[in-house]
């Protein structure tokens, strides 16, 4: 599972993936979903592995329906600068 974000506390977009490394390619070159690409979502700000695919998805879908500020807080848990995590996590 991973967030995505344009800025701190900007706009998200909340995915899953078996293989992240594609999938923020695919974000970053306007392939990944129509809300990246419309809002500019480039910043991996959040990621989790999980244990397997479908408790993953189910995750997903809770955690999109997450009002914007639990979001903000689970990614400041981990990444409070809102720090561009790609080049640490791939």
């Amino acid at each position: 599972m991973y967030i995505m974000a344009d800025r701190y506390r900007g706009a998200t977009y909340v995915g899953v993936t078996a293989d992240l490394a594609t999938r923020i390619h695919q974000h970053r070159n306007g392939g990944g979903s129509v809300h990246c690409a419309k809002h500019n979502l480039d910043r991996l700000v959040w990621a989790e592995r999980g244990d397997d695919i479908l408790s993953c998805i189910a995750h997903e879908k809770r955690m999109k329906r997450w009002h914007r500020n639990w979001k903000f807080e689970l990614i400041e848990r981990t990444n409070p600068q809102w720090r561009e995590l790609s080049p640490t996590i791939i």
